[in-house]
């Protein structure tokens, strides 16, 4: 994993390990407001170069290092079947989950994860623990309902619990649809289809789920530039694909009529 070093002249020096995440999307920056310094997998030394650089600028010095600080904000969620319970007052609930974006936990529901789009309903959701002043806690199934939880016809999902819409609002209030345009979310998803490759390479559960929630974030705001809604997109290609026949080969689902290039030539001897 590889952590960024970067300057915004005239305003800090900081590390992270997503510079769109922190730099832009949190703190407002747009990428040709800031620099990256350095960049490198290992974190003592980032640490120790983001307090002696911000010494160097004459910049307020940190007073613990990124890595000590990554340490402390990790959050060990504990679930049951029922909820899940977060080690900390109500109070302090929105600014521990802030510094741990990206964290994830398994339920009973499924992998349950802290992003920018969930931390709202965390918040909202959460209630103080009748045994633990200084514990809160969610339901699992409420928080299935709303994230997780395909629409189905006896159940049908509301617009307002519509994750897409979510999104857009989101998007919408960042200023994307207003200011970005196709081609920049474009190379986003190329950016983030290259971390999530990295990611299966080295089998890093979080980082594919965070990865492959990024590419969704990217297609669903590249699809709105476009004047479409992702759904429609969505639901076109499966209306397409359902009636495909075909069989798996080599791994590779191969549509009848179709050549698979991936297997290995026929030897013939003459």
């Amino acid at each position: 994993m590889d952590y960024y070093l970067y300057h915004i002249p005239g305003k800090k020096i900081g590390v992270t390990r997503d510079l769109t995440s922190r730099v832009t999307q949190q703190q407002g920056y747009a990428a040709d407001e800031y620099e990256v310094l350095l960049t490198s997998d290992d974190i003592d030394f980032i640490s120790n170069m983001e307090i002696e650089l911000q010494k160097s600028y004459g910049y307020k010095v940190d007073r613990q290092t990124y890595k000590n600080l990554i340490n402390k904000s990790k959050m060990n969620i504990n679930a049951t079947e029922q909820t899940s319970t977060f080690p900390v007052p109500l109070n302090k609930l929105k600014g521990r989950l802030m510094d741990c974006i990206g964290t994830t936990w398994q339920t009973s529901y499924g992998s349950f994860i802290v992003t920018e789009e969930t931390i709202p309903w965390l918040f909202k959701n959460a209630v103080t623990s009748m045994f633990n002043d200084n514990r809160c806690y969610i339901y699992n199934k409420s928080y299935h309902r709303q994230f997780i939880q395909t629409t189905t016809a006896e159940e049908p999902k509301s617009k307002d619990n519509n994750v897409y819409d979510l999104i857009r609002q989101w998007a919408e209030d960042k200023g994307i649809y207003a200011k970005g345009d196709s081609k920049t979310q474009y190379l986003k998803l190329m950016e983030e289809a290259g971390e999530l490759a990295e990611a299966l390479l080295k089998r890093d559960r979080p980082e594919i789920i965070d990865a492959i929630g990024d590419m969704v974030v990217v297609l669903t705001n590249l699809a709105k530039l476009e004047d479409l809604e992702i759904e429609e997109c969505v639901l076109s290609a499966y209306n397409v694909i359902k009636k495909r026949k075909g069989k798996m080969e080599n791994g590779t689902f191969v549509k009848q009529g179709t050549v698979n290039y991936s297997q290995k030539p026929q030897t013939v001897t003459l």
